[in-house]
C-alpha cells in the first residue's frame, strides 16, 4: 500500500509490482537505469505519483494548458568510477558531456552525475555508456 506522506504519495517497488504486475527485477532495474525517477531511502526504493506520470508521459495537473515542462537546468559530472580513475570534469550541456565521454580511452569507468543548479541536488547518476545510449 503506498505511503502518504502530507501531499506526496509514495510507491514502493512492492506497491509498483502489485500494481503494474511487473517483476520488482524489473522495476528495480529502471529505477537504477533512470527510466523512472526515484529515490533511495534507507534500502528501499520510492516512486511519486508525478515520476510514475512523467514516465508514463501523462501531462500533470498543473500542465493540462501545456503538456510541455519547462526543461530542467541541469550541469553534468562526468568522473572516475573508482580509486584508480580520479579524474573528474564538469559540463554545461549534454553534447560537450557526451564529447568529453568520447575522449576517454576506457568508458566503463566513467559514470556522469547529473546535476540540478537550483538546488545543487544530484537527480540521477548514470554510467558513462548508458549515458551515450540515451542521448547520442
Amino acid at each position: 500500500m503506498p505511503k502518504q506522506v502530507g501531499n506526496l504519495t509514495l510507491y514502493s517497488v512492492d506497491d509498483l509490482h502489485e500494481q503494474l504486475g511487473l517483476s520488482k527485477m524489473t522495476i528495480r532495474a529502471y529505477l537504477r537505469e533512470g527510466k523512472i525517477r526515484a529515490r533511495k531511502l534507507g534500502v528501499k526504493w520510492y516512486v511519486t505519483e508525478e515520476a510514475l506520470r512523467e514516465y508514463f508521459n501523462e501531462p500533470t495537473a498543473g500542465d493540462a494548458k501545456s503538456p510541455k515542462k519547462k526543461p530542467k537546468n541541469y550541469r553534468y559530472v562526468v568522473k572516475g568510477i573508482n580509486d584508480l580513475v580520479s579524474e573528474q570534469e564538469e559540463c554545461e550541456t549534454i553534447d560537450e558531456t557526451i564529447e568529453c565521454i568520447e575522449e576517454q580511452a576506457i568508458i566503463s569507468l566513467f559514470q556522469v552525475a547529473i546535476i540540478d543548479r537550483e538546488t545543487d541536488e544530484v537527480t540521477e547518476l548514470i554510467k558513462a555508456r548508458d549515458f551515450l545510449d540515451r542521448y547520442s
